[in-house]
C-alpha cells in the first residue's frame, strides 16, 4: 500500500482546448463508507472527457477539475461496510458518472458497488476502454432496443468507440448486423461479426437499407431523420449524441417508429453482463493508441479528429 499523502493527476487550468490540460500533484482521496480506493492502472478516453473538457458541461467540478470516468486497477484500501472487494482485488468501472469521477488520476476513491471484477483475460489498458462505451452500446441496444435473437440492427460510427463494442453485442445476442464507416475499417467490422458493412462516403445508407428492428445512432445531426426510412414499422431508433438529434417525434409516428434519446448510466448488472461477455470470448475492446497519462492532451486532440479505430486509454501506472 502506497504511503503517500498526494498523487498525480491530469487537471484542467480553464476549458478549451486540449492544451488546457495539465499535469497535477494533489491530495489522495480517502474511502468513505461503503467506498473502496482504487490505485488506477488505466483510464479510458471517451468523447465525453473531451466535450466536457472544452466547456464544462453541467457538471460540479472539483478545484482543480480532474476529468475522466472511465477506470481500471487495484483495490487499495476499503471503506466501511465493505464486503464485496478486498485489497488487492482487480477491478474495473465508471464510478460517479456524470458526476467529477477524476479518472485521469493515480487514485480513485468511489462506492465499491460503481465497480465489478476485471475479468483475468483482459489486461487493465483493455478494462480501461469498456464501462462508458459498452454500457451505453448496453443500455442502448439491450435495455432500451430490447434487441431480440434474429433482429436486424443498423449500427452507425461501427467502427468507434462504443460502435465497435456494439456491433459485438448484437452479434452475441444473434442479431444481423449492418455498420456503416469509412471502406479502411470494413475489414476490421467483418472480423468482429458484422454481416454488413457500408461505406457512408459512398452510398446513402438511408436508400441501401430496409427493414431495421434497431438503428444506433452515435453521429448525430442529421442521421437521425435519415435513418428513420431504414425501419420496419414499430422499429426503434435509439439516439446516443443528444436530446436535440432525435427527429421530430411527428415523423416518427407517421412511420409507426419508436424514438427517443439514450444517455449511459451507471449500472453494476450491465457491467456485470458486459464483463461476462468478456469472459467467454464474446467481447473484446479494439485498442487504437495507448498514451501515458502525461500526454493526456495528445489523447484528446487525436479522440476529436474522429480518426480513432476503437478506444483510446491513457495508462497510469
Amino acid at each position: 500500500m502506497s504511503t503517500s499523502t498526494t498523487m498525480r493527476a491530469i487537471g484542467v487550468r480553464e476549458w478549451g482546448g486540449p492544451e488546457v490540460l495539465t499535469t497535477v500533484e494533489i491530495e489522495r482521496p480517502e474511502p468513505g463508507v461503503s467506498e473502496i480506493l482504487v490505485r488506477v492502472h488505466a483510464a479510458g478516453v471517451n468523447a465525453v472527457d473531451w466535450k466536457t473538457r472544452a466547456s464544462g458541461g453541467l457538471i460540479a467540478w472539483g478545484s482543480p477539475p480532474i476529468v475522466g470516468w472511465d477506470v481500471s486497477g487495484t483495490v487499495e484500501a476499503l471503506g466501511p461496510g465493505v464486503t464485496l472487494f478486498q485489497p488487492g482485488d482487480q477491478v474495473f468501472g465508471m464510478p460517479h458518472f456524470p458526476r467529477q469521477a477524476g479518472g485521469y488520476a493515480e487514485f480513485v476513491a468511489a462506492p465499491a458497488r460503481q465497480f465489478v471484477r476485471k475479468p483475468d483475460t483482459i489486461t487493465h489498458i483493455e478494462a480501461a476502454a469498456l464501462p462508458l462505451a459498452a454500457l451505453t452500446a448496453w443500455q442502448g441496444l439491450i435495455d432500451t432496443a430490447e434487441l431480440r435473437a434474429g433482429q436486424r440492427v443498423l449500427i452507425h460510427a461501427a467502427a468507434g468507440g462504443v460502435g465497435h463494442l456494439a456491433v459485438q453485442i448484437a452479434k452475441a445476442r444473434g442479431a444481423y448486423v449492418i455498420g456503416t464507416a469509412r471502406a479502411d475499417k470494413h475489414e476490421f467490422l467483418r472480423a468482429l461479426g458484422s454481416d454488413e458493412v457500408i461505406d457512408y462516403t459512398t452510398v446513402d445508407y438511408a436508400e441501401a437499407v430496409r427493414d431495421v428492428d434497431v438503428v444506433l445512432d452515435a453521429v448525430g445531426g442529421d442521421y437521425g431523420t435519415r435513418s428513420l426510412r431504414t425501419l420496419r414499422p414499430g422499429g426503434h431508433l435509439v439516439t446516443l449524441p443528444g436530446p436535440d438529434d432525435v427527429p421530430p417525434a411527428d415523423e416518427a409516428a407517421a412511420l409507426g417508429a419508436r424514438t427517443g434519446w439514450t444517455m449511459v448510466e451507471l449500472d453494476s448488472a450491465g457491467l456485470r453482463a458486459i464483463a461476462d461477455l468478456v469472459a467467454a470470448g464474446r467481447l473484446r475492446p479494439e485498442i487504437d493508441t495507448v498514451l501515458p497519462l502525461a500526454e493526456a492532451g495528445k489523447a484528446h486532440a487525436y479522440g476529436e479528429t474522429g480518426r480513432a479505430r476503437g478506444k483510446i486509454v491513457l495508462q497510469v501506472v
